[in-house]
């Protein structure tokens, strides 16, 4: 085995393992540790939720933003890995992915201000307790906002990847076409939040697709470190 291939299964791995620290933290930020303190329209019982266990939401900020870094090294990965397959929409994912990281990241700042009216409400001068809970709950409903803006960049990497995915002879084809319909509902998805919120229940159940898609591509992503290998360019 040469250098060059060496370099190239170490780049796999560390893609693959950084894929899994995206997948695994994102779902225990959202769903374990940040959704429990959350309820809709009730600004008081979402208070004094965060303040029962302002721990855990804290460390979901955390976890998101371990998220985001990760991210943005597996972003630049990803391009060296399909690089050799067309530089051009290698570099398109990468820059979407990009994009969708910075957006994630500046968004982090609403959990932060959200927190912070919970836990300091007296340091807004003029605004009462009921008023603080209210504007702390704005903040964090609109990081939701926020999450589903940033997934309208991701969605594009997301299409881009799974055609270099079918057009390279690394992985299964199919593996490429579930990651491009991965891509689709989460534009579908961004789109319902956004422009049409009467479907947006009825394309929630489509998001097992996203969950497949990138936990089946996080795997093989390790697998093909373990084996070693070079995407190959398009076929002319």
């Amino acid at each position: 085995m040469t250098n060059a291939t060496r370099a190239s299964a170490a780049t796999f791995r560390w893609a693959g393992l950084l894929y899994l620290l995206v997948f695994v933290f994102g779902i225990v930020s959202e769903v374990f540790l940040r959704s429990p303190a959350i309820v809709s329209g009730d600004p008081e019982a979402t208070a004094a939720n965060i303040l029962a266990s302002n721990g855990a939401f804290y460390l979901s900020v955390a976890a998101d933003l371990v998220m985001v870094l990760s991210d943005v090294a597996l972003a630049l990965l990803l391009f060296v890995i399909f690089r050799p397959v067309s530089k051009t929409l290698a570099m398109v994912a990468a820059g979407f992915r990009l994009t969708q990281s910075a957006v994630l990241a500046v968004n982090l700042l609403n959990l932060f201000a959200g927190a912070a009216l919970v836990m300091h409400p007296a340091g807004l001068a003029g605004f009462s307790t009921e008023q603080s809970n209210a504007l702390a709950l704005f903040f964090i409903e609109l990081h939701g906002a926020g999450y589903d803006l940033g997934l309208f960049f991701f969605a594009i990497a997301c299409l881009v990847l799974g055609r270099l995915i079918v057009r390279s002879d690394l992985a299964p084809s199919v593996l490429g076409y579930v990651v491009a319909a991965s891509g689709l509902v989460y534009f579908a998805g961004s789109t319902a939040a956004f422009f049409a919120q009467d479907f947006a229940e009825a394309v929630s159940y489509f998001y097992v697709i996203p969950m497949v898609a990138e936990a089946w591509f996080a795997l093989w992503l390790l697998a093909r470190g373990l084996r070693g290998g070079v995407a190959q360019p398009l076929a002319a």
